[in-house]
């Protein structure tokens, strides 16, 4: 068994050419280039009804805002859990402009009465507890949200006469947990060593998926998503903490940066090319396949902040803050989405540079 030393050092001697360089940014940088597009045919959306559980959420909000944007006669509906002084932030620039209905994943009841009255042709399956390390502090939460919400789900489908087009489900890379440096970049075929009660419960969520698909024919498609990050991102994942911190350092608040672990790498794409990903998968994707969406290029989180440094011309010092670190860490995950690419026609548009501007000048417009 290598220790975390050998492995982070195998994995810099093995894979410079996916390992995002702060000091050496040109070869990197010329594979984002090209005119940004959208990857998907608009039209195959034209005149449908779309349900998005999670929609307040990052993701969910960035989703919605894509499918307003299209000039197709989209319906977009969105799942709230209700609130005794309703305040979404994340959505209230589109708030008028989409359907909300006021449900939760864990009653069954109100789900279906939901699936039921909206009669979706499509539906994006994102709302989740997505923070790693609150999975840690309270496990149960996320068996309850992510397996049984979702099983809770995947029933009113199977029990429903509506004839759906399509329905993602949202998984995630922290499956794939403890990788070695052989197996960098990541396939869809790489075995499963979760390191999070997060990770084992979208495990479950995929397996339930799938099983509903071959066992009740519910044209699910997966989505394993490799960290993705943007504006609006929570302000506990880590993109969010160093941006911010940035943020505050160029306006003379210090010029500290607290983190966590500073050694994993992490492959992070930006929402734009995630959010693509997804509705290529419910327009292109073979039903009951996993498609694995990320940036192809990781980058350690002390580079991470080297870079963003960089990019604004800042000097800083680093605290490390143990109390944040993982019980059990996930040293890498880079994704190899080559087969998104293949079947799906999905590549991101966005480098990892352009993403940090985005994100610190969000941060910079909020002081």
């Amino acid at each position: 068994m290598l220790s975390e030393k050998e492995i982070f050092r195998e994995i810099n001697a093995k894979h410079k050419k996916i390992l995002i360089d702060p000091e050496n940014l040109d070869s990197y940088l010329s594979n984002f280039d090209k005119e940004k597009k959208d990857l998907f045919d608009p039209k195959k959306l034209e005149g449908s009804r779309v349900l998005i559980t999670g929609i307040t959420g990052f993701v969910g909000s960035h989703l919605a805002e894509k499918l307003v944007g299209l000039d197709s006669d989209i319906d977009v509906y969105g799942v709230v859990r209700r609130q005794s002084v309703p305040n979404f932030p994340n959505i209230k620039h589109i708030v008028n402009d989409i359907n909300l209905i006021e449900a939760n994943l864990i009653d069954y009841s109100s789900l279906e009465h939901t699936i039921n009255n909206v009669e979706p042709d499509y539906i994006f399956h994102l709302a989740a507890q997505s923070f790693v390390p609150t999975s840690f502090i309270a496990p149960i939460e996320s068996v309850t949200i992510n397996i049984q919400g979702t099983v809770n789900l995947l029933e009113i489908l199977r029990k429903s006469e509506i004839n759906f087009s399509g329905i993602q489900v949202a998984c995630s890379s922290e499956q794939y947990g403890l990788v070695y440096p052989d197996e960098v970049p990541i396939n869809e075929n790489n075995p499963f060593r979760p390191q999070s009660p997060y990770a084992v419960s979208k495990i479950a969520t995929e397996k339930y998926s799938l099983t509903y698909h071959r066992a009740y024919g519910l044209p699910i498609v997966i989505t394993r998503g490799f960290n993705h990050t943007g504006p609006r991102r929570g302000i506990k994942f880590v993109t969010s903490v160093i941006a911010s911190q940035i943020a505050n350092i160029i306006n003379g608040k210090g010029n500290k940066i607290i983190i966590g672990n500073p050694k994993p790498i992490r492959d992070f794409t930006f929402i734009e090319d995630m959010i693509q990903g997804y509705i290529l998968s419910i327009i292109k994707g073979k039903r009951g396949e996993v498609y694995n969406l990320g940036h192809g290029f990781g980058i350690s989180i002390e580079n991470l902040i080297k870079l963003t440094a960089s990019i604004y011309d800042v000097s800083y010092e680093i605290e490390i803050d143990k109390s944040r670190y993982r019980p059990a860490e996930v040293n890498i995950l880079v994704c190899d989405y080559s087969k998104a690419k293949k079947e799906l026609g999905y590549y991101p548009q966005y480098s990892l540079v352009e993403t940090i501007r985005k994100i610190v000048e969000f941060y910079l417009e909020k002081t």
